[in-house]
């Protein structure tokens, strides 16, 4: 059975989507881009500042799960420019302790055009 995450603690999707979907034991996040969830504004400019928005978006997901980081299995992260490769894994291992599976690309252009995204397949108890 498949059911939906939905928190208000983190940005509303801005299209036809979930924030999450639970299905078995596995949640599957939507990508998370640097949105301040009160006010749905691009939180900072610097990739730093982004990517930390991200990674708190990202936990507000996990919190609506009763899970966190370190039960997460698999990431999908999305850069503007592999220029910001090392800043934002700076920012991205001081959440990802675990080092779950990873994949990181430069993409042409994210929405609203942010510098960073990142997706998340997560373990749940």
């Amino acid at each position: 059975m498949i059911s939906y995450v939905n928190t208000t603690e983190a940005p509303q999707a801005i299209g036809p989507y979930s924030q999450a979907i639970v299905f078995g034991n596995l949640m599957f996040t939507s990508g998370q881009i640097p949105l301040d969830p009160t006010t749905g504004a691009i939180a900072g400019a610097t990739i730093e500042e982004q990517a930390l928005q991200v990674m708190k978006n990202l936990s507000a997901v996990f919190k609506a799960q009763n899970t966190d980081f370190e039960n997460v299995i698999k990431t999908t992260c999305f850069l503007a420019d592999m220029k910001d490769f090392a800043a934002f894994n700076k920012i991205y291992g001081e959440f990802f302790t675990g080092k779950p599976a990873r994949s990181c690309v430069a993409v042409r252009e994210l929405p609203k055009n942010v510098l960073c995204e990142v997706e998340a397949i997560v373990a749940l108890n």
